[in-house]
């Protein structure tokens, strides 16, 4: 074979062989911004015990830091301290307050050899003696390891050394002095990598699995209903019959309603004084009392489920009508000839044809239900007792409402991993079912 003939030959197959990965490339780049991202950062988070209501935790930290508006502010005034009650002191305590006060120095003068705090300190001494904020980007300096659990460990020793001091009554002002070595010890910003710990916690946390159950039972009860519910209409508007176009659009309603503004017209509808539907299922017999709906766990599921079902189930319905919309005529006209009756052309026709449609359906409306926020959250708020409160909204009060990020972030990655669980395994019936087809 020709050399130059061989070599355009390679240079095809490596541009034909590649075109493809090139023409996928920026839906791989999509794919990973908007969800391999979102969720690699959460579970990064997860993994430090991140609080936004705790100055000294409210950024990941690998390594010691420290405050130095709170050093800068509290060194000066422990030495004034300390030299004032070693004037009034007399006798060996006169000594023993001079000996911690030079151990504090000799401290602090260990902190100052790191470059960053000599750096800093007299800029922020200046902007605390003319009264003036300290920047962000003075106010926190990293520092070496085992310099700060030095300098820790020392300042402990002369915690015990100055309570044994006050127990002998030889301090003035003992609280002064104690509280001014516990400042300059809660100057240190403590490393707040805490690894798997949020998970750990969460294995044995009751209130975690409770939630999770209760989103279990939330979907599994919501789906099957829904799926019953919408085949059910699926037939219904798939016969000929006088205003079915507008049925079909009168359907579509309760989908098309916002779930906020739906969770608050049951809301109203559940109320215990004034709601219509609680009336309606008192007089019915069905509950003993109106109020039993919202105050009660069986009562308060019981509403969620129903106002997403009403809800959903256009949804379910709307899928199934477009699978039943694929089955040829023929076939049900084949079966009537042969004289099937209507159950037979339902089992033996237009359920197997719908079975890939419906598995469809169930991914889309079981990934939808697991990850309930909206809904519980306007209509119950997941009570009564947390009752109803669903993974999505523990994470949500957990990241939020406590100011809690590497908890919430943790219970993020656990929402993310039982979503992929459910993909998993309705992917893997989706393909056998394919399959089969394909070798049929």
């Amino acid at each position: 074979m020709n050399p130059g003939n061989k070599n355009k030959a390679r240079r095809n197959w490596f541009s034909e062989k590649h075109a493809g990965y090139y023409l996928v490339l920026p839906a791989f780049i999509m794919i990973f911004l908007i969800a391999v991202w979102p969720v690699a950062r959460s579970f990064w988070i997860s993994l430090y015990d991140v609080r936004l209501n705790d100055p000294a935790k409210s950024a990941m930290h690998n390594s010691y830091s420290i405050d130095m508006e709170r050093y800068v502010g509290t060194i000066n005034v422990l030495f004034n301290v300390l030299d004032n009650e070693a004037r009034s002191a007399a006798g060996t305590a006169k000594e023993d307050i001079r000996r911690i006060a030079a151990d504090v120095k000799q401290l602090a003068g260990k902190l100052n050899e790191e470059s960053i705090v000599k750096e800093r300190y007299d800029q922020v001494d200046q902007l605390l003696y003319d009264f003036k904020p300290v920047p962000d980007a003075l106010k926190y300096a990293e520092i070496d390891n085992q310099t700060a659990v030095d300098v820790r460990s020392g300042l402990t020793r002369i915690e015990e050394r100055l309570h044994q001091l006050k127990s002998q009554d030889a301090l003035k002002r003992p609280d002064d002095s104690i509280g001014l070595v516990k400042a300059f010890q809660s100057s240190f910003v403590e490393p707040n990598f805490i690894g798997l710990e949020h998970y750990r916690y969460f294995l044995t946390d009751r209130r975690m699995w409770d939630s999770l159950a209760n989103t279990t039972l939330f979907s599994v009860f919501s789906v099957s209903i829904e799926l019953v519910l919408g085949l059910m209409i699926a037939l219904l508007i798939n016969q000929p019959f006088k205003g079915r176009g507008l049925a079909r659009a009168a359907i579509l309603i309760p989908w098309a309603t916002p779930t906020a503004i739906s969770g608050m017209i049951w809301s109203y509808m559940y109320d215990g004084q004034s709601g219509i539907f609680a009336k309606w299922l008192t007089d019915l017999g069905i509950i003993s009392d109106m109020g039993m709906l919202m105050s009660t766990k069986s009562g308060a599921l019981f509403a969620v489920i129903f106002a997403d079902v009403w809800k959903t189930t256009p949804f379910i319905a709307l899928l199934l009508f477009a699978g039943l919309q694929t089955i040829p005529d023929s076939l049900y006209e084949a079966a009537q000839v042969d004289g099937a009756t209507k159950w037979q052309r339902f089992f033996r026709i237009t359920l197997p044809m719908l079975k890939s449609t419906i598995l469809v359906a169930l991914l889309f409306r079981t990934l939808d239900a697991f990850r309930v926020f909206d809904l519980i959250y306007v209509l119950t708020g997941g009570g009564p007792a947390n009752s109803t409160e669903s993974i999505s909204i523990y994470a949500y009060k957990t990241m939020f409402a406590q100011l809690n990020f590497g908890a919430g972030s943790a219970l993020s990655v656990i929402v993310f991993l039982c979503i992929a669980i459910i993909c998993m395994i309705y992917v893997k019936i989706l393909g056998s079912d394919i399959i089969a087809k394909r070798g049929g």
